[in-house]
């Protein structure tokens, strides 16, 4: 099946979603989600698009009843392909879609992560990522407070569906987000 273009992609998330935190959100799940795709031999475009797509329908329909229950059917209507809609489906542990592909298991483990990462990387005093470690990941993770709608039950059942060490994961993530640090609005000042 021939995948949507980046291009289409991009103007049906800008359509849905009109806030900029929430694209740079998914800008950065897709970043990772190339990244993961080089490291498990997926295709680097299908994984990006499921990455910058997954969360396309939650700011106007963010309850749990609604996404990503609405953006699976204007997927599916726009011909999009199973892979990429069980994989977004999968990302929210209530829908029990199951994360059988590579692919739907690494949306989960990088999902909640990335979101963590931004909120680590805004309270830097330079608010760069140059300066964000797993160490201070780590660290933020055990505040209950901070970030708090962050879902840290998610964080670790990602990694252990993948296997992953928590340190070389953390790290892993950070490294894909510094790589487009300027575009994410993660380059902050250095200090």
């Amino acid at each position: 099946m021939q995948l949507p273009t980046r291009e289409d992609a991009w103007q049906l998330l800008c359509e849905y979603t009109k806030t900029d935190s929430l694209r740079r959100h998914a800008l950065g799940v897709e970043q990772v989600m190339r990244k993961m795709a080089e490291k498990y031999g997926g295709d680097v475009d299908e994984w990006g698009l499921t990455g910058l797509m997954h969360d396309f329908d939650y700011e106007k329909y963010p309850t749990a009843e609604e996404h990503p229950y609405k953006g699976n059917e204007i997927l599916t209507e726009k011909g999009w392909p199973e892979s990429i809609r069980t994989a977004i489906m999968g990302h929210a542990t209530y829908t029990g879609a199951p994360r059988e592909s590579d692919m739907a298991k690494a949306l989960f483990a990088v999902d909640e992560l990335v979101g963590f990462v931004f909120a680590v990387t805004y309270v830097r005093p330079s608010k760069s990522i140059l300066e964000v470690t797993p160490k201070s990941v780590k660290k933020k993770l055990k505040q209950k407070s901070f970030a708090a709608s962050v879902n840290r039950d998610d964080i670790v059942q990602g990694m252990e569906e993948l296997g992953l060490d928590p340190t070389e994961h953390f790290q892993f993530v950070i490294d894909a987000l510094k790589e487009k640090a300027e575009e994410l609005g993660l380059q902050g000042e250095v200090i």
